[in-house]
C-alpha cells in the first residue's frame, strides 16, 4: 500500500552508536524544525557503543496502539498547514485581543511561539507561499484595528519573493510587511515596534542577535520563529542566546524520520500539536508507519526529544521485528533447548 506520509527531501544522518553490531542510518526529512495515548508500556533500552563493556540506557514509552484522543500528525501538505495555522492562530488570538500588552506592563510574560513544517525547497518563492498559506490566510481580527504583522526574511531575495506573493494576497483584517533581517538594523527601530507582532521567517543561526534585539524591542507584544534553519542540536552551542531561543514555545512541529537496518526500513515521524494555543504539557510524540500505511504511536517524551533518542527508540523497535533478531532469538532459544540452560 502507498505510504501516507507526506513526501519530502530526505537528508541521511548515519549514527555512531549502531544497534545490535550491524549498521543502520536514521534519515530525516529536511526541515528546520517533530499525543496522549492509553494502556502505555514501559521498558528500558539498552545501546552498546564501540566499548563492548560500555552500555548505555535510556526509558522508553510504548504504546501498542494510538489513541483516538491523540492529535493525528498531517497526511498531506494542505492538512499540515492548516494544522500549524490553527495552532498559531489559537495562540495569538489572545495576546493580540489583550488590553493589557498594549502598555508595558512589568512582569508580563512576552508571549513567543515557534512553528516548524517540512517544505519540499528552501527556494524563496516555496517559503513566501508557505508563508501567505499560513499568515495570509489566518483568521485574526481584532476590533476597531487592523493588525500588523512584521515578517522579517533572512536575505533579500526572499523579502522580494514574499513582497510579490502577499502583493497578489490582500486582507482587510491583516496588514503585513515584509522586511529583511539584514537591514532591520539600519531601519528606525520604531518600524518594529509599531507592529503587533513579528515574525522571523526561515533565519539562519547567525541572525540570533538581531533576532533577540527586535524581540526585546517589541515586549511585550507576540513574536514567532517560524522554520529556523538551524537544528534543534545545534542550540546546545549558542552560548548566551540559547536561553532565548529556548524561551519560544513549540505550538507545531512535525518531522518525517525513517529508519534503516539491513533488511528493512522504517517511516515515521515526530510530532507535536498544541490544539488550544496554549502549552501545558503537551507530549512529543514519535509514530511508526505500519505496513497498512497507518501511523502508530511508540513513544512519547515529556520536551523535546534529541535525534539520538529517537533514533534508539527506533532502533529498539527495528531490533525486536528484525529478522537478524528473530533468528538470534530463535537460536538462543534452541541452544537452550538442547543444553537445558535457561
Amino acid at each position: 500500500m502507498a505510504s501516507k506520509l507526506l513526501q519530502f527531501p530526505i537528508q541521511t544522518i548515519k549514527t555512531s552508536k549502531p544497534l545490535s553490531n550491524f549498521r543502520q542510518t536514521t534519515s530525516i526529512l529536511s526541515s528546520s524544525f517533530s499525543i496522549a495515548t492509553q494502556h502505555q508500556l514501559q521498558f528500558i533500552c539498552y545501546y552498546t557503543d564501540e566499548n563492548p563493556h560500555t552500555k548505555s540506557r535510556i526509558q522508553c514509552t510504548l504504546s501498542p496502539s494510538s489513541s483516538s484522543s491523540s492529535p493525528k500528525p498531517p497526511t498531506t501538505k494542505e492538512e499540515a498547514i492548516l494544522q500549524a495555522r490553527t495552532s498559531l492562530f489559537s495562540a495569538l488570538e489572545k495576546p493580540l485581543n489583550n488590553p493589557k500588552l498594549a502598555g508595558k506592563i512589568k512582569k508580563v510574560k512576552q508571549p513567543r511561539f515557534r512553528v516548524e513544517i517540512p517544505v519540499i525547497d528552501d527556494a524563496p518563492a516555496s517559503l513566501s507561499q508557505l508563508a501567505v498559506e499560513v499568515f495570509g490566510e489566518m483568521p485574526l481580527r481584532r476590533k476597531g484595528s487592523t493588525i500588523k504583522i512584521l515578517m522579517l526574511w533572512p536575505n533579500k531575495d526572499s523579502t522580494q519573493a514574499a513582497v510579490n506573493a502577499f502583493n497578489s494576497h490582500s486582507s482587510s483584517d491583516i496588514l503585513v510587511q515584509n522586511i529583511d533581517m539584514s537591514s532591520i538594523l539600519d531601519v528606525d527601530i520604531r518600524t518594529a515596534n509599531s507592529a503587533d507582532v513579528a515574525v522571523f521567517l526561515s533565519p539562519e543561526v547567525s541572525q540570533v542577535a538581531v533576532m533577540k534585539r527586535v524581540t526585546d524591542s517589541m515586549y511585550p507584544k507576540p513574536a514567532v520563529i517560524f522554520n529556523p534553519r538551524w537544528g534543534f542540536e545545534e542550540e546546545a552551542n549558542l552560548g548566551e542566546m540559547k536561553g532565548f531561543v529556548g524561551s519560544f514555545d513549540v505550538v507545531y512541529s512535525f518531522m518525517g524520520l525513517e529508519v534503516r537496518g539491513i533488511f528493512s526500513k522504517r517511516n515515521g515521524v515526530v510530532f507535536k500539536c498544541v490544539k488550544n494555543g496554549v502549552s501545558s504539557g503537551e507530549n512529543w510524540y514519535v509514530l511508526v508507519e505500519e505496513d497498512d500505511g497507518n501511523l502508530r504511536v511508540v513513544s512519547r517524551f515529556k520536551s523535546r526529544p534529541p535525534i539520538s533518542e529517537v533514533e534508539n527508540v527506533l532502533y529498539n523497535l527495528m531490533a525486536i521485528n528484525s529478522p537478524v533478531t528473530k533468528s538470534a532469538k530463535f537460536l538462543k532459544d534452541l541452544v537452550s533447548n538442547v543444553t537445558g540452560k535457561k
